[in-house]
């Protein structure tokens, strides 16, 4: 199980801004997240709260400041969502996933030709390990 299991969205929202801003008080938070959302101070700092007793988001205080950076990386916390998103929805099989957004995405020519070429390349390299 990872970091970034079990984040609502509107706690994937916060992540957002601190990824963007690698570290903010609550302050910068709840300004950039008050104009794009109809969230008040109030909902910002409990989401913040929340992310910190999950493990999320880490919490220091500086003077009288207190200061919130993610405690894990985007790219790591996307890649646990998108494991759990399989594990969930298509019981892990990722054939299933990438049959279905091919279908479903519309992709042009190019980006079909594009996954063939990353899916090729990908089967290449797991015959050498093996």
């Amino acid at each position: 199980m990872g970091l970034a299991d079990n984040i609502s969205d509107a706690e994937w929202t916060v992540m957002q801004v601190l990824w963007d801003l690698k570290q903010a008080t609550a302050g910068e938070v709840i300004e950039r997240l008050e104009s794009s959302s109809d969230w008040n101070h109030r909902t910002i700092r409990t989401l913040i709260r929340r992310l910190v007793d999950k493990g999320l988001v880490l919490h220091t205080v500086e003077g009288q400041r207190h200061l919130y950076r993610p405690a894990a990386s985007r790219q790591s916390c996307v890649r646990d969502e998108g494991r759990s998103f399989l594990t969930r929805v298509f019981q892990g099989d990722m054939s299933s996933l990438l049959t279905h957004f091919a279908r479903e995405a519309g992709l042009s020519r190019d980006k079909i030709d594009e996954l063939r070429n990353l899916l090729d390349d990908d089967t290449t390299k797991g015959k050498d390990h093996e």
